[in-house]
Order: C-alpha cells, then structure tokens, then sequence
C-alpha cells in the first residue's frame, strides 16, 4: 500500500468477493469500512474476521440504490477514519432484482442495475475525492465479458450497467490523474462465494465443469482471495502509474476462443 495508506471503504464487503478484498487489505495493516445492505451478522463476521488480522474498522450500512444513503456512508466513515486511501465500489443487488433478458426485463429491474453501478459510482466518487490526498486508489469491480457479448441474455440490464461503468472508470482517471489518484477496473472470472452461487445447483455444476475442463486454463474458478490479491496490487505503491484500465483477474478464461472448445485450443 501507499505508505500513507491506513483507510478503506469497500461496497459490498460483508461477504463474497468484497469480505476477500476487505481480508486482503487488512492484512497490509488497512482498517477497513465494512459496507453492508441487509445482512448485518455477516458484515460482522467480516470485521471479526479483520480484528484477526490485527487490523480494525467498523461496520456501515447503506442502500446503494439511494443516492442520499451513498452521501450518509461517507459521512460515516469521515467521522471514524477521518480521510480515506482506497475506495472499491463492488456492491450490487441480488440477480432476482436485474435478472431479465431484453424483451422481459422492466424499466424497474433495468434503474436498478444502473443506480447499482455507473450512478453508485459517480456519487461514490464525489464523495471519496474530498477524502482523499495524492496516493488514493479508486477501484470498480465489472465484469468486463458481460459488458461486450450479448450471450447471457437476462444479463442485458447489469451488463450495460458494468459498461457504463467501465468508461466511468476512464473519465474518473483523466479527471483524478493530476491529484495523483489512480482510477481502475478489476474484471473478475466466474468466482467462488459470489453470483455463481446463487444459480441452480445445476447451472453450477455446468459452469465449474466447463471451466474445470479448460475454458479456464489454470482449470479452476476463481476464490474472492484471488480477486483481493489484485486489488490488493492495484492499490500497492508501485502501480501509481496504472489508472484507467480494466484489469482481467479470470485464470485465463478471457484469452479463450469462444468459438473453439477448450480441448482443442489446450492442445
């Protein structure tokens, strides 16, 4: 981390792969903001589980949805940590909230993917700035596959949410980059203990299997460990001079020829 890098608030971190980032952090000595929606005891767990790692924080709770609940947050956080060196913005609502292929899916479900995520973020964003001095990490989670394809078809809402996000993402960098703050994307691989899931036990199966057999090549899915192991590097002093990018962290699995089955393309 910068060195002088103490405070983090991470969205959605009171479990999957935001409590594997917030874990990751606090390890390098990070206290860190547990942000939760609904599930309080795990959020709880979580921070027990950063007082394990000889860190602390405290635990915050806010609707993502709501703009005003986003501005409370950070007010919260100012009054515990008083400034703030990284910010992650990966919090988003369950699948039945979004779920809908084009022709379904309700202007409802389609504002929730975007309050969710672009809009989350520009608020986020503003809010963190004033927080923050020259060494700050900004860093959105997507899922960069879901926002060029259009395979998936009930992913229409979230993935034109997660595009809208990424050039954000880039607008933010050239917007921060004289004020020595970095802003960047980490796109994540199919990932243990988060959407993955909350999908039929069969569609499970399907998924793990195929990526088992190759269509990842280091044949496996990802942990939120891994995930926290990259934004873990995105925020170390060293990467100061990346910012605006989308960073895969998928074993892999972006490299493959969708048209070619793996055991062909592994040879």
């Amino acid at each position: 981390m910068p060195r002088d890098a103490k405070y983090a608030l991470i969205t959605g971190s009171s479990r999957g792969i935001g409590r594997g980032i917030a874990l990751k952090l606090a390890e390098q000595g990070v206290k860190i903001a547990v942000h939760y929606y609904k599930n309080e005891r795990a959020a709880n767990e979580t921070l027990a589980e950063v007082r394990r790692r000889d860190s602390d924080g405290f635990i915050v709770q806010a609707d993502v949805l709501r703009p005003d609940e986003i501005k409370q947050m950070f007010r919260k956080v100012e009054e515990q940590f008083k400034q703030l060196d990284v910010f992650v913005s990966n919090a988003r609502p369950e699948v039945p909230a979004f779920f809908q292929p084009p022709l379904q899916i309700t202007l409802e479900q389609w504002d929730t993917a975007f309050d969710s995520q672009p809009k989350a973020f520009l608020v986020g964003v503003r809010e963190a700035i004033p927080l923050m001095a020259t060494g700050g990490r900004i860093v959105a989670l997507t899922y960069a596959e879901g926002s060029r394809t259009g395979g998936l078809q009930p992913w229409v809402g979230m993935g034109s949410a997660k595009a809208a996000l990424e050039s954000l993402v880039r607008y933010f960098a050239v917007t921060l980059a004289r004020r020595g703050i970095t802003v960047n994307a980490i796109s994540p691989g199919w990932t243990e203990n988060s959407v993955l899931n909350t999908l039929p036990p069969h569609a499970q199966e399907l998924i793990r299997n195929w990526h088992g057999r190759g269509w990842t090549p280091m044949g496996r899915l990802g942990t939120p460990e891994d995930v926290g192991n990259v934004v873990a590097l995105i925020c170390s002093e060293k990467a100061a001079w990346i910012t605006g990018q989308v960073i895969y962290a998928d074993g892999g699995a972006s490299l493959m020829n969708p048209e070619v089955p793996p055991e062909i393309q592994l040879g």
